[in-house]
Order: structure tokens, then sequence, then C-alpha cells
């Protein structure tokens, strides 16, 4: 890097204060139609999704509904 920058305490220029620009907390939670099913899988794939899970301090079944979302996502614009 060539060139410094050099930073000061002087002024900054004008500032404009911004009230409420964040949405309200309803508005944050992403609602989707979720649907209950019952599924048989590998032992291994359980167990591997659990041990993720674990080290990435979330829910395994999330990390399955995630994938299923994805592989949907990407095939269904493919078609």
């Amino acid at each position: 890097m060539k060139n410094k920058i050099k930073y000061s305490n002087g002024p900054k220029g004008e500032f404009k204060v911004v009230r409420d620009f964040l949405p309200p907390p309803d508005q944050l939670v992403l609602k989707e139609e979720n649907v209950k099913i019952t599924i048989s899988l590998k032992k291994s794939s359980v167990d591997f999704f659990k041990k993720e899970a674990q080290k990435n301090r979330t829910s395994y079944q999330k990390m399955i509904r995630q994938l299923v979302d994805w592989y949907t996502t990407k095939h269904q614009n493919s078609v």
C-alpha cells in the first residue's frame, strides 16, 4: 500500500439523523408454511448431520431441511 490514510479528530462534515430505518421485529421473521413429515434415513446419514450440527451449534433437522430446500430451489429454477 503506497498511500496511507491519515485520520484526524477534526470536523467530519454534515450529518443527518436517520430514525427508524430498520423494519419492526415482526417483519424480520421470515414465515414460510412448513409441513411435518416422517421420513426414514440411513443411520449413518443422521449421525453425520447430528455430528456436524453439534460442531456448528445448530439443529441437525435445520441442516437437513436447508439441504432439501437448496436442492429444490436449484432444480426448480433449471426446469
